[in-house]
């Protein structure tokens, strides 16, 4: 059995910045928290065979979790065979749920990756899937196959929703080109949640997709209008509405540091973490394919080879957390964008990105937010 005890540890959210209390310690047990307490009596709870490990100080915080993810390690959610890769590269990472994004491709063949990806959430594997596509617009399309782009509709949209048998968790679309917001809400109807992204919208229209029940915003800045003076675009929208959550790629690439910092300050517990990771993520540099599109990864940056659009990224969630603290994030805000903010977005369950007995493994981080050590099984 793979079981480790850690103790002397900061458990996160613990103590104060001044003293925080080191006395933490957890059992974890086959990629889960077992147990979680404070004090010297950890060494009475060390079953034979167990690894013990001294934290030394170090911040116990839960395990991360990404809900925008297209894959790593080489493989993305579209291969057949690329769901354990995938999985086993993000965890290696300290990420502990995971939500499967799939780019816009031909419906049926939409349709096969979701019903397999379906088998996997049924599983627990995956925590659900996300669609970001086809519903997009044209010319916010980014790293999308324009071909197979489609203005949102319950005709297109409720097949997928059949063929996942309740596995969806987020569809990104773009509001503009949806007479009435008809899909938004019946995707909100049918306990979807639904992000605005991709999108031409300027603020007005992005303000009725969120009272239509959009709660989302899809990595916000990227492939949408920008802030401006004049025309404030989805970005203010989201910022002025306490019940939207919005994603955020830290990865020095899509978002500069002042605008990283500016989404923490200006919407506080409403920013999640997010990898957008393609297959390169933890693989390297080369030549991928994301969808049916190809894509050369150089210096870790994934551009279109047709176009240079930026097609995702080789992030991975400790990586995310590492980069808001050095853009000036406090350490436990971004803990806290990486873990709890995301869940409570999609409304995860099993005890995602929290430090309770039955959760995913934690991770152990420096105070700087580096990964020390994560507990979750490859």
């Amino acid at each position: 059995m793979n079981r480790v005890l850690i103790h002397s540890a900061i458990l996160a959210g613990s103590g104060s910045a001044a003293s925080p209390d080191p006395s933490g310690w957890a059992l974890v047990e086959e990629g889960s928290l077992v147990e979680l307490r404070t004090g010297p009596g950890w060494t009475q709870r060390v079953p034979p065979g167990t690894e013990v490990l001294d934290a030394g100080g170090d911040l116990l915080a839960p395990g991360f979790v990404d809900i925008h993810c297209h894959g790593g390690g080489g493989a993305a959610f579209e291969d057949p065979g690329g769901l354990d890769t995938v999985l086993s590269t993000h965890r290696g990472h300290g990420t502990g749920t995971l939500v499967a994004s799939l780019v816009t491709n031909p419906l049926p063949e939409l349709r096969r990756a979701v019903a397999r990806l379906a088998a996997a959430t049924a599983e627990g594997r995956i925590a659900g899937i996300h669609l970001e596509g086809p519903c997009l617009a044209p010319g916010q399309r980014g790293a999308h196959h324009p071909d197979h782009l489609l203005a949102p509709s319950v005709a297109v949209l409720e097949p997928l929703l059949e063929a996942a048998g309740g596995a969806i968790v987020q569809v990104t679309l773009a509001p503009e080109p949806d007479p009435g917001l008809a899909a938004t809400r019946f995707l909100v109807e049918h306990g979807v949640r639904v992000a605005v992204g991709h999108t031409e919208a300027d603020y007005a229209t992005a303000r009725a997709a969120f009272d239509a029940g959009a709660s989302l915003l899809t990595h916000a800045f990227n492939a949408m209008p920008g802030l401006h003076h004049r025309n404030p675009g989805p970005i203010a929208a989201a910022l002025d509405d306490g019940r939207v959550v919005l994603e955020l790629i830290a990865d020095g690439v899509h978002v500069h540091d002042p605008l990283i910092r500016l989404l923490f300050t200006q919407a506080p517990g409403r920013v999640a973490l997010v990898t957008d990771a393609m297959a390169a993520a933890g693989f390297g540099d080369g030549s991928y394919q994301l969808g049916e599109l190809a894509v050369e990864v150089r210096d870790s940056v994934a551009r279109l080879a047709a176009g240079g659009s930026i097609a995702g990224s080789t992030l991975t969630m400790d990586a995310a957390v590492r980069r808001a603290v050095a853009a000036g994030v406090p350490l436990g805000e971004a803990i806290r964008a990486a873990t709890s903010d995301p869940a409570r977005a999609l409304g995860l369950g099993r005890g995602a990105g929290t430090l309770e007995p039955g959760a995913p493994a934690p991770v152990l981080l420096g105070a700087d937010g580096s990964l020390r050590r994560a507990f979750a099984l490859g």
